[in-house]
């Protein structure tokens, strides 16, 4: 809060700038979501106020974004409208993201990994420029992704030219507003504008309507024992998006500020704005990209922007409502396809030949499930899938790793033991933390790897700094192979962490000798290899004297 006075002039700017911005998107996403236009300009107000008060991105700017939309959007069809359970749910969805911030969740969310953002991103931008071709073609589809793409053959065989001329135009508009005039005019704004002042004059076709004006109304939670899950459901999938759809703007603020980001504030703050959403009859919200760049480069840099920005919106709620009832259902329709192409990670699409495939492939999988199933089961499938191929890569490494030394060592007194041993000990040295992902394969790699008449098994663990409980199973496997075909297991290099694991977990482990160091191991190998020569000696003396 200290810093909130030290950029007075370009928080004015910025924060006007972008709330200039950001009301033609939350009247958009406002009717996208299916609850009104009105909810989403409250939802940029609270969300946008609250965050940026109490977030830990000074210079984001928050407000309904698209990812939100969508699950709102599924949520009004599933609930048949009852505005009341959808306001609970974005309620909820803020207390959710205060519970993470408290528990410091969002340090976990940014190890999503790059491929399952990019498809559900990308997957979301699809299901908005889906929902939207209807709209675009004169037409109000059903509710859903599927419902939308399976009523788009009748929307084509009824084609109203005038909402499909508006609509591509508005598109145009936004896309080709020459940045000259951005500085003054956003694109998306001179849009909206030229898009209903067109209409007026030249197109009869379907507008917003009337749309109240003042302040909002309180509306406080509402309970539905029937609908509880369907809420609770679709309040923790906001709140989840929410939060990476923050922390990833929050990314991209700190990028373009040098600065770096509290993400459990940030959650606290995205929760809080959330939760003043539902109670005053708005759509839940997150960090938005756009909007926070805008305000950046606008110069804006602390709380007070996204403050002012919201303040701004409050001011065109209370006097220009009116103005925007005659707002065509077309140009929103124009202004979201923008907002869903603008989602699309364009940028991975076209460089992805050239990296890994299975991450591609990964990409289009999460790609796939976020427009044909849901968010969540996206995100999720995206995330297991994704870990589970690290763990075997990592595996590999670790089986890669646990090689038999070369009878050779760079340790001059390490080899010539080994030279001492004559062939009979086998070293094999473990490389970096032991996991579950190695367990399956470590046992065998020992097993095949095993020198031709080794007496002596010694398993180094020196560059081991952690080990798990599988990889500590798959060592008693290895020492019980060891104790079956007669060989000396002995383990040198472990730390106390390492031969704790070891010993608790290893039944066997009362029976191998531990030894500090690689050298000492060696030493106490070639005098067990003497030892047991000596014996092997006498017995075999004693066994001619008897035959002679």
């Amino acid at each position: 809060m200290k810093n909130l006075l030290t950029n007075v002039r370009g928080d004015l700017t910025g924060g006007l700038t972008a709330g200039i911005v950001a009301l033609p998107l939350a009247l958009a996403l406002g009717v996208a979501s299916g609850v009104g236009p009105m909810a989403g300009l409250y939802g940029a107000i609270a969300v946008g106020f609250f965050a940026a008060l109490f977030g830990g991105t000074p210079s984001q700017i928050s407000g309904p974004t698209g990812p939100m939309v969508v699950v709102l959007a599924g949520l009004f069809a599933s609930l048949s409208g009852d505005v009341e359970l959808i306001f609970t749910a974005v309620m909820l969805a803020g207390i959710f993201q205060i519970v993470f911030g408290f528990l410091g969740v969002g340090n976990y969310i940014r190890l999503v990994p790059y491929p399952v953002i990019s498809g559900f991103m990308t997957g979301i931008g699809a299901i908005i420029i889906i929902l939207q071709i209807g709209r675009l073609l004169g037409h109000e589809p059903p509710g859903g992704t599927l419902g939308a793409l399976g009523y788009l053959p009748t929307a084509l065989a009824d084609i109203n030219f005038s909402t499909l001329i508006l609509g591509v135009g508005t598109l145009v508009i936004a896309y080709k507003w020459p940045a000259s005039l951005g500085k003054y005019i956003p694109g998306a704004l001179a849009a909206l504008i030229i898009g209903t002042l067109v209409s007026l004059f030249a197109f009869e076709v379907p507008v917003l309507g009337n749309i109240p004006t003042g302040l909002p109304s309180l509306h406080l939670p509402v309970y539905n024992q029937e609908k509880l899950l369907l809420v609770l459901e679709a309040a923790f999938i906001l709140a989840v998006l929410g939060a990476i759809d923050s922390l990833l703007t929050s990314l991209v603020a700190d990028n373009m500020t040098r600065t770096r980001h509290d993400s459990s504030q940030e959650l606290i703050g995205q929760g809080i704005g959330n939760t003043v959403s539902g109670l005053i009859g708005g759509i839940a919200g997150a960090g938005a990209t756009m909007r926070t760049v805008v305000n950046i480069r606008s110069g804006g840099k602390e709380r007070l922007s996204g403050m002012i920005h919201a303040l701004v919106l409050l001011a065109i709620v209370l006097g220009l409502s009116p103005l925007a009832s005659v707002i065509p259902h077309a140009v929103l329709a124009g202004i979201l396809v923008k907002v869903g192409l603008d989602i699309v990670d364009w940028s991975y699409i076209k460089r992805a030949h050239t990296g890994p495939r299975w991450d591609f492939a990964l990409m289009l999988l999460v790609l796939g499930l976020t427009v044909f199933v849901d968010l969540i089961t996206a995100v999720g499938v995206g995330v297991v899938l994704a870990a589970l191929a690290y763990v075997r890569q990592i595996a590999q490494l670790q089986i890669d790793e646990l090689r038999k030394i070369p009878d050779t060592l760079n340790d001059p007194k390490e080899n010539a033991l080994l030279e001492k041993a004559k062939g009979k000990v086998s070293i094999f040295s473990f490389g970096g933390p032991l996991s579950f992902g190695a367990a399956a394969d470590l046992g065998h790699h020992v097993r095949e790897h095993v020198k031709p008449g080794s007496q002596v098994l010694i398993l180094d663990f020196s560059r081991v700094p952690t080990m798990d409980v599988s990889a500590a199973m798959a060592v008693e496997t290895v020492t019980s192979d060891a104790k079956a075909s007669g060989r000396k297991l002995y383990v040198s290099g472990a730390s106390e962490e390492i031969l704790t694991v070891l010993h608790k977990i290893n039944a066997s482990w009362p029976e191998v000798d531990t030894y500090p160091s690689l050298t000492e191991a060696l030493e106490a190998a070639t005098t067990f290899l003497e030892e047991s020569g000596s014996k092997e000696d006498k017995r075999l003396n004693k066994q001619a004297l008897s035959h002679a």
